[in-house]
């Protein structure tokens, strides 16, 4: 059914005016009812394209009433007294993603499994409230589960993370077999499960306890209430879940790899799987990376203040303790929430064989400050750092103990790069990530081999905000919530990243010169909170990939594959996910700038911290060890090439 709104031109004007024209402050490049390509390969399908309502009915009727209408992309409730619209199919466990535009004062809902054996839709279907949380009469707010759940409080207030009426707000809706949940712009508000005690309880406070059925359905129609007011709705997406709650991934295929040890018989200096009080202490290296004249030896850093070298040899026997900080460092935990400080980078000097320079960031041990320092190797043991020869070139305070980011990594123009995350907690609560005028949330370009005054580096006259007020020249890039890593593929010289996000997405991002990665208005290409952009900045750049958390929760960024030992996995961007652990391979289309492939490279059970490469473009992945077993790479593995399952992350 095709229908095009073409009776009311002066509605047209006051829609309009009301709300299809205004812009949305986060509006993805992705165009409306329009499908990324993650999103299709992970089950996701449109039911509103922006053309038809071939999916839709109304309520106990066979058609759609005049009442709704299409304008512009939207899906538009006018006329008098259009009814409530119900999806075709029925739905069991599902996500639900739509974007609403509520009119002034205007009240709305939608609601879920819904049956057609009652007067109204509401007697069997829990809704979720959609209004003008500025104008609008109800109590029960936008995104509230009506008269059941609220959201969650922060500071002693119920959050609202609704945008005003005349601008777009995405609910997003989850039920499944263990746990329901609701997100508003991206942030969870609640989490239910239906028919516990807790669900029981609050039904028999609520005006539904005189509703027999009300909620205990099982499966029923997705509802688009008719509530009187002007609304659109546009984006509405849905993707059924299997009866463990399960997904499809977001693959193209499957490569059926496995990792192998890459040093077996490779052991660490001074290392010991306790600490002095007797406690397990985990090996957690996070960096693998060479000195580009020297590549013979590779440098690694454990988080808790150590850095070490060996031999790039499969037989390996011995790695030597190049340097010892953990005095100044902050020491992670697993429990603790400092677990993302400590020593997060290393980056050898392009001319380390002549100078001996090297560089690490680290989070202080006694302020929660982010360091970048130069060392020196001994000039009489190569194998050795002088621990006095620490030069502080920048210092971050951290307002808290999260997203410090930290990774490094020197360009091919020969510049630094540094990658900081927005400061911690959540929400990036100081807007940090958007302000310019700090080094939250960027991913900054510094000359080490030149001073400026007062500096122990320079600033590249090429930066894009040289000279602009307000700015801090050292930033090459913003926009960022934690980029977990940071890496220049050797043959073009794209810097990527992997960003870890929040409670909906995680992303990969290829940085541009100047480029905005969104946070915190947006989290991947999808609209996050109620923050207006700032009129300072650019219009944020999408990433080249991303996947929802049903696929993983925070994504470990890789590197571009470059040796010769793996053919299946040449030029292809490396990446993981640290919860599910998966490991995926991305083909990007230079020419175009598309990803083309998403391959499954293993499926999942690898917690990959970091990946680091050697001189040949060889890649390795590291995980958490108590036995010094730290080190991997890529394998062929005996699993056949298979089409892309379910996985089997909940």
């Amino acid at each position: 059914m095709r229908r095009r709104l073409s009776h009311a031109v002066n509605f047209i004007v006051a829609l309009s005016a009301c709300f299809l024209v205004t812009p949305n402050p986060a509006r993805s490049e992705v165009g409306a009812n329009q499908l990324t390509r993650p999103e299709a390969l992970s089950g996701w399908q449109l039911l509103f394209d922006g053309e038809s309502l071939d999916a839709w009915r109304n309520y106990q009727k066979e058609d759609i009433s005049d009442g709704w209408q299409i304008a512009d992309g939207a899906l538009v409730r006018d006329g008098d007294r259009p009814g409530d619209l119900i999806t075709k199919e029925k739905y069991q466990y599902f996500e639900l993603s739509l974007e609403y535009n509520i009119s002034e004062g205007g009240n709305s809902g939608v609601m879920f499994h819904v049956t057609e054996d009652q007067p109204k839709p509401y007697n069997t279907g829990p809704e979720i409230q959609i209004q003008d949380n500025q104008a609008g009469r109800d109590p029960q707010k936008s995104g509230w589960l009506y008269q059941l759940v609220k959201p969650y409080q922060r500071n002693g207030a119920v959050i609202d993370a609704t945008r005003p009426a005349g601008q777009w707000n995405q609910v997003f809706l989850r039920v499944a077999p263990n746990q329901c949940q609701v997100l508003m712009n991206g942030l969870v508000y609640y989490n239910f499960k239906l028919g516990d005690e807790q669900w029981n309880e609050a039904v028999a406070k609520s005006k539904f306890a005189k509703m027999p059925g009300f909620g205990t359905a099982g499966e029923g129609y997705i509802c688009l209430q008719d509530h009187g007011n002007r609304v659109a709705f546009r984006n509405i997406k849905v993707r059924k879940l299997a009866a463990d709650g399960s997904v499809q991934q977001p693959i193209d295929g499957k490569l059926g790899m496995r990792g192998e040890l890459a040093f077996p018989k490779l052991t660490f200096a001074g290392w010991e799987p306790v600490d002095d009080a007797g406690k397990v202490r985990k090996q957690r290296l996070l960096e693998l990376t060479y000195a580009p004249e020297a590549p013979q030896r590779l440098y690694t850093i454990d988080q808790a203040g150590t850095i070490y070298t060996f031999e790039n040899r499969p037989d390996a026997t011995q790695a030597e303790l190049l340097l010892d900080i953990q005095e100044k460092v902050s020491q992670w935990s697993d429990s603790g929430a400092n677990n993302e400080q400590g020593l997060l980078g290393l980056a050898m000097h392009p001319k380390f064989s002549e100078n001996g320079f090297f560089f690490v960031c680290y989070t202080r041990r006694d302020d929660d400050t982010s360091v970048v320092s130069r060392y020196q190797i001994r000039k009489d043991n190569p194998l050795e750092a002088d621990p006095e020869s620490e030069v502080i070139l920048l210092e971050l305070k951290q307002p808290f103990k999260n997203h410090n980011g930290g990774s490094i990594e020197f360009g091919p123009d020969g510049m630094l790069y540094i990658a900081f995350g927005d400061g911690g907690s959540a929400n990036d609560p100081l807007d940090s990530a958007q302000d310019r005028s700090i080094l939250l949330g960027s991913i900054l370009r510094i000359d080490v081999d030149r001073h400026d005054a007062g500096k122990h580096y320079s600033i590249p006259k090429n930066n894009p905000f040289v000279n602009v007020d307000g700015v801090r020249p050292e930033i090459y890039a913003y926009g960022m919530r934690n980029p977990w890593r940071i890496a220049f593929d050797k043959t073009t010289g794209r810097l990527w990243a992997g960003d870890v996000g929040q409670d909906l997405w995680e992303e990969v991002d290829i940085i541009e010169k100047g480029g905005n990665y969104g946070w915190s208005v947006q989290e991947g290409s999808h609209p996050f909170g109620n923050r207006p952009i700032r009129g300072d900045v650019s219009s944020p750049i999408d990433p080249v990939w991303e996947y929802d958390h049903d696929i993983g929760k925070s994504i470990t960024g890789g590197r571009v594959y470059r040796s010769q030992r793996l053919p299946e996995l040449a030029g292809k961007y490396i990446y993981a996910d640290y919860v599910s652990g998966a490991i995926w391979a991305l083909t990007f289309d230079e020419p175009s700038g598309e990803v083309t492939r998403n391959e499954q490279v293993i499926a999942g059970g690898i917690p990959v911290l970091a990946f680091g490469e050697d001189a040949s473009g060889e890649i390795y992945y590291m995980i958490d060890s108590v036995s010094g077993e730290s080190i991997y790479r890529l394998a062929e593995g005996s699993t056949p090439k298979l089409p892309p399952s379910h996985c089997t992350y909940p």
